[in-house]
């Protein structure tokens, strides 16, 4: 240990001195530094397990080295079937699952009898590390990650921000970012504007570095808001690539429109933020892009559905065969927006985000529309500041940065609010946290499943333990917390990520820089029929007609 810290202990220094007086004139400082030493945790490890963190330097006191596990016991669920079986892992691929493995002195044994055994969860829609309004999100790749681990998800899907307009500059600032990376992800791509080199950038993205998805935004007037023309092109784009694109759907015009409407009115603080982003713009805006993807005949994704009404124009497409896809995140399935009335700025200043949280029975609407199969999915948009960070628009609800958490908390929440309440069953909560994201951006069966050869990202729920969420423990760096106080039914014990126990007993045990950056290959499911709808399309033209040339 003094070798680590570059100080000599006492008895190393006397053997080296050659008079008894230098050793007099260096023993006061020596003994300093002696019990300096004794006052400082004797590893990294053990600094990392006082903040419930474990693992960083020492790969054997946490069991980092263990590569041979067998949970045993639990009934494993996948979104098409459950049944009780063991699962065995090996080298981070889940090798064997089926009743009553048997196996070495060698192998770690996890008991999940009385529990359910299940896809680690895929996030979405995060944003870490992100330069947004002035300042950067709290979470970066490490403590966000390691918040993910500690509620349950093994993996996320990040979008990354281009500079200056340029993709290839953005994913090289992303990638960066990411060294510190804890677990595995991969990325989405926003558009911010159009010309020739961003068309020829998609297509590098797509080819060469792994990315299937773009990410246009309807609002952010003046920032990141395309309007119709770049929203086409970039449709068109997305299509020939076999690359999903996606909406934050609001009408960004009418936002301004409404912000401006609010100040005139003297409504300045975070409820102004609510009042200026009507449910109204966002369904406006769900519409048209839903009407433009069908006229490109192209898949769409809507991030972050907020409101009924963005909520029933993804219903009146899908109803109508149109390849829609409905992103709800836990904000809005389990929050309302009451909190921004409250007379406490930094408590109401956390509720702030893009779409807003919306006024009670939106939540509930959302839910149902959930457990009938009209949103697909859940994500979370954590996207998260500290109160210090949302100070900025104490006097300005626009200035106060737009975004909550949520990355720790989801697994357990949509659990206690769609799965105890009997909404959803347990192969249903599979398919809406893992399945269905993995399926969607073409990393299924890789992702999402509990079968052999998958990758070995599990977690393990005892449904009978109870949950609270509180912002003194959770993980992040934020100071604040949305669910702040909230309790439930149903808790991650234990997560594996990539064959390793990250998540035990309350400790994490990770290491920086082990996540891996997982490449989504274009042409997801989504993508099938297309081609042929093209075709109908076009057969149905009755066009061109041939015509005989007017006499002269």
């Amino acid at each position: 240990m003094a070798g680590e810290l570059g100080v000599d202990l006492p008895w190393q220094t006397s053997r080296e001195t050659k008079s008894i007086l230098s050793i007099s004139r260096s023993f006061v400082l020596d003994l300093f530094l002696l019990l300096l030493l004794l006052s400082i945790p004797r590893s990294i490890s053990e600094l990392n397990q006082m903040q419930g963190y474990c693992a960083v330097a020492s790969d054997s006191e946490c069991g980092w080295s263990l590569t041979k596990i067998l949970i045993k016991g639990g009934t494993v669920v996948n979104a098409h079937h459950k049944e009780v079986a063991d699962v065995y892992i090996e080298d981070g691929i889940i090798v064997s699952v089926r009743p009553n493995i048997k196996v070495g002195d060698d192998v770690k044994i996890l008991d999940a009898t009385g529990k359910y055994v299940m896809p680690g969860g895929i996030d979405p829609h995060t944003h870490l590390e992100m330069e947004f309004m002035g300042t950067v999100t709290i979470d970066d790749f490490f403590t966000g990650q390691a918040a993910a681990l500690a509620g349950g998800t093994t993996m996320h899907i990040d979008f990354v921000i281009p500079v200056k307009g340029s993709l290839s500059a953005g994913l090289e600032s992303y990638k960066n970012k990411a060294k510190k990376a804890v677990m595995d992800y991969g990325f989405h791509m926003a558009i911010t504007k159009w010309d020739e080199e961003v068309a020829k950038e998609m297509e590098l993205m797509v080819k060469e570095n792994g990315i299937n998805s773009f990410k246009f935004f309807m609002a952010y007037k003046g920032s990141l808001m395309v309007n119709d023309e770049l929203l086409i092109q970039g449709l068109k784009k997305c299509k020939s690539l076999g690359a999903l694109a996606m909406v934050h759907a609001e009408n960004g015009d009418g936002v301004a429109e409404g912000q401006k409407r609010m100040i005139d009115l003297g409504i300045r603080g975070p409820e102004g933020h609510a009042l200026s982003r009507p449910p109204v713009l966002e369904g406006e805006a769900t519409a048209r892009a839903i009407h433009l993807a069908s006229f490109v005949n192209t898949p769409l994704y809507v991030v972050h559905v907020m409101s009924i009404d963005a909520m029933e124009e993804i219903a009146k497409a899908r109803k109508a065969g149109q390849r829609v896809t409905g992103e709800p995140v836990v904000s809005g399935l389990v929050l309302d927006d009451s909190w921004l009335w409250d007379p406490d700025f930094t408590t109401a200043a956390k509720y702030v985000m893009s779409p807003p949280i919306r006024k009670a029975g939106h939540d509930k609407a959302l839910q149902s529309a959930l457990s009938r199969g009209i949103l697909q999915l859940v994500g979370t948009d954590h996207c998260t500041f500290n109160s210090t960070q949302k100070a900025f628009g104490f006097d300005d609800f626009r200035k106060i940065p737009n975004g909550v958490n949520g990355i720790e908390e989801r697994m357990h929440l949509i659990w206690d609010t769609m799965v105890v309440s009997g909404q959803i069953s347990v192969t249903d909560y599979v398919r809406i946290t893992s399945t269905e994201c993995a399926r969607i951006f073409n990393i299924y069966p890789r992702k999402g499943a509990i079968l052999e050869g998958s990758d070995a990202d599990i977690i393990i729920l005892n449904p009978n333990a109870s949950f609270k969420v509180a912002a003194a423990s959770h993980h992040s760096r934020s100071d604040t917390n949305v669910y702040d106080g909230r309790t439930g039914k149903g808790k991650v014990e234990v997560t594996i990520s990539g064959g390793r126990i990250v998540w035990e007993d309350g400790t994490l045990n990770i290491v920086p820089g082990s996540g891996r950056y997982v490449r989504m290959e274009p042409y997801g499911y989504l993508f099938d029929g297309v081609e042929k709808a093209d075709a109908a399309y076009l057969a149905s033209l009755r066009a061109p007609v041939l015509r005989a040339q007017a006499a002269a």
